[in-house]
């Protein structure tokens, strides 16, 4: 609930500080500007994103608002499925292994982490490059490379949302110029009026300028940073797995490969290396039949 918390701060000293100054809080309630600003606002986020980025905004600003990201338990509970699954590609034959990774829900591996499980897009990248090393003549260099190109997608796509705010905050500027200058055009209908009602038109004409530089900057711009601080943390995951996995295919022991995958974590979240070997080596690693 930071991104609340932020912009309450921020709007109320904007009105603090404008009630500070002497004005009444009156003058800023000009219905008319606000709509001709957010409604042009919106209006272009339709024309310039396609239905689907749309959908996927919406779960971005929820993802923002409670700032979902992988916490040290879910990175634990990942580093448990990468290590069942590496000590059973070291120990088994292939047909036994591949029962996890072409049937996950019913694996016992899976299942013993429902929240790596309900993650479907984690979850087919983890088992398709098990499927990889499983098939024994796949390279290490080109599953890096393959690695890395499906990452930077998931990454492209998942920060559709972030530029797609970005740009209604960049544009928010220039749309409070257009309600500013309609609010002008609308003031000199009535130049023959008094110098108060002639005043009044044009305090108004430009909240519409107002509006748009504090929407911009003070609430749209922001949040997208957010949005794209969030997706990027929840891309991380990935390169996680991308390390283990590589590291177990240069020749390193189930247990040093997660140490390979735990170094890519953030410092704020990373668990230790006793936690690791408590809860993802020994309590978390069926033993499978």
């Amino acid at each position: 609930m930071a991104i609340i918390l932020g912009v309450a701060i921020a709007l109320g000293c904007m009105l603090g500080g404008f009630v500070h100054m002497g004005c009444k809080l009156e003058t800023l309630l000009q219905p008319s500007e606000y709509i001709v600003l957010l409604g042009s606002a919106f209006g272009s986020f339709i024309v310039a994103n396609p239905l689907a980025v749309m959908k996927d905004t919406g779960k971005a600003l929820l993802q923002a608002l409670k700032n979902d990201v992988p916490k040290e338990k879910q990175y634990i509970a990942l580093l448990g499925v990468l290590y069942s699954l590496m000590r059973e590609m070291r120990s088994k034959p292939s047909a036994e292994v591949e029962r996890h990774v072409d049937d996950p829900k019913n694996s016992v591996i899976f299942q013993a982490h429902p929240a790596i499980l309900k993650n479907t897009i984690l979850l087919n990248f983890i088992c398709d490059y098990c499927r990889l090393i499983l098939m024994g003549n796949a390279r290490s260099f080109e599953v890096e490379a393959l690695m890395d190109e499906e990452i930077e997608t998931l990454v492209r796509d998942w920060q559709k949302p972030y530029h797609a705010l970005q740009t209604v905050a960049d544009s928010l500027p220039a749309l409070g110029i257009v309600a500013a200058v309609l609010g002008i055009i609308n003031a000199l209908s009535h130049i023959n009026g008094s110098p108060e009602v002639l005043g009044e038109s044009i305090g108004s004409a430009l909240v519409g300028t107002f509006a748009g530089v504090f929407c911009s900057y003070g609430v749209f711009g922001p949040i997208a940073m957010q949005v794209k601080t969030v997706r990027y943390k929840r891309s991380r995951v990935f390169v996680v797995v991308k390390q283990t996995l590589l590291a177990y295919m240069n020749g390193a022991m189930p247990q040093v490969a997660l140490e390979y995958g735990r170094k890519t974590i953030s410092d704020l979240y990373r668990p230790s290396i006793a936690v690791v070997e408590q809860e993802a080596v020994v309590n978390k690693a069926p033993a499978t039949a």
